[in-house]
């Protein structure tokens, strides 16, 4: 690619994180210099964040690390040059170089998502020259963010369809607030990533989860909320056996204190659709329980083969991949919208979303459609 600068305003659709991950992942795989402007114009507290949005009160002191770490992660990954990157900042300026394997550390130094740090690494170092091995520090299960449990057992699966294999082991959990946990995520270049074909969602034929507590909470707590999302998923599903694992989290693979629930539904295609909750002070296991089985019933009326969370983190691997992926999804979240305009932005991929025709019209399902760009890695 030349070198003719790219601008991107972090301000419009989602405003969020999400344009920066995006953008800055897609300039270090094309090596395109970048300008992002307006950075989370859309938030509350504007500017570069560490992330864990947890309530208003904690928002300064929290909304900083997680984009600067994700920024720095591809910085590094890349040899590449950031400048603005600070806390607070709103405008950055992102000069790549050549990506390259190895060993690769980032740390929010908060309960910052280490799995949108896995998020915005993991496209670039598919591209890599050698295999790479990233250790991840923050929060593993945090609001405003996949838990990592659902990066293992919904995501991975899924996005590994593209034709590329990544092993997750997570090392330390961590809670909001002051993450701590851990997570190395080994994964090998590829030549080209395959497209996928997402649109057949066949029926459900098993459910399984896991509710957890870490630290001071008693196990109890686990059970209330697994027993409670049970309950809730057993009036609309009647005749399946639900499994969802009641643990606690051993002390020396957890920092603080957390809890927490996600239930996965698996269906005879192979999709995979979840829901999960978090656990906070005050909150009500059962209350917790039940949210999650409600998303998870959300995501299983539409009638798509994702759930609304895997949308959005699947647009990249199909703007790079060779050739036409589909897939079927509900109602597109504006996170999706955000991810399919800025990756057409940036690269040459073609995006179509259209309203699923064969379902019946009660339903609200949709094809997106794109025609990747055909990315392939010149180191191999």
């Amino acid at each position: 690619m030349d070198g003719k600068r790219v601008e991107i305003d972090g301000g419009i659709m989602e405003g969020g994180g999400q344009i920066l991950r995006v953008s800055t992942a897609l300039s270090c795989l094309l090596g395109l210099p970048l300008t992002v402007r307006r950075i989370r114009a859309g938030r509350s507290q504007p500017g570069l964040s560490t992330g864990g949005h947890f309530s208003k009160v904690f928002l300064k002191v929290l909304t900083r690390p997680q984009h600067l770490s994700g920024l720095e992660i591809i910085r590094d990954l890349c040899e590449g040059k950031l400048e603005g990157g600070e806390i607070g900042s709103t405008e950055i300026i992102f000069t790549p170089g050549k990506i390259k394997g190895g060993t690769h550390i980032a740390d929010t130094k908060t309960a910052g998502s280490v799995c949108l740090l896995m998020q915005v690494a993991m496209p670039c170092v598919l591209f890599a020259a050698s295999p790479s091995e990233l250790h991840l520090k923050g929060g593993t299960n945090a609001e405003m963010a996949p838990q990592i449990d659902y990066t293992v057992m919904v995501f991975k699966p899924i996005v590994e369809k593209f034709n590329f294999t990544f092993n997750c082991d997570i090392k330390k959990r961590g809670y909001y607030p002051q993450g701590g946990g851990e997570v190395v995520v080994q994964m090998s270049p590829v030549k080209e990533l395959s497209p996928i074909n997402l649109t057949e969602r066949g029926t459900v034929t098993k459910i399984y989860g896991r509710a957890f507590v870490a630290g001071a909470l008693p196990i109890k707590l686990a059970k209330d909320m697994s027993a409670a999302a049970v309950r809730c998923i057993r009036k609309e599903i009647r005749d399946l056996y639900i499994n969802i694992q009641a643990v606690r989290e051993p002390d020396d693979q957890a920092v603080g204190t957390g809890s927490g629930i996600i239930v996965v539904a698996e269906t005879s295609t192979g999709c995979l659709l979840a829901g999960s909750s978090l656990g906070k002070r005050g909150k009500n296991p059962d209350k917790v329980g039940i949210e999650a089985a409600e998303i998870l019933l959300k995501n299983l009326k539409h009638g798509g083969t994702v759930d609304d969370s895997l949308q959005d983190q699947l647009i990249i691997f199909m703007a790079l991949a060779k050739g036409v992926s589909r897939v079927k999804s509900g109602p597109i979240t504006l996170h999706t919208q955000t991810a399919i305009h800025f990756a057409e932005q940036l690269t040459k991929a073609k995006f179509t979303v259209t309203k699923s025709e064969e379902d019946d019209p009660s339903k609200d399902t949709y094809i997106i459609e794109c025609q990747g760009m055909g990315m392939t890695n010149s180191n191999l």
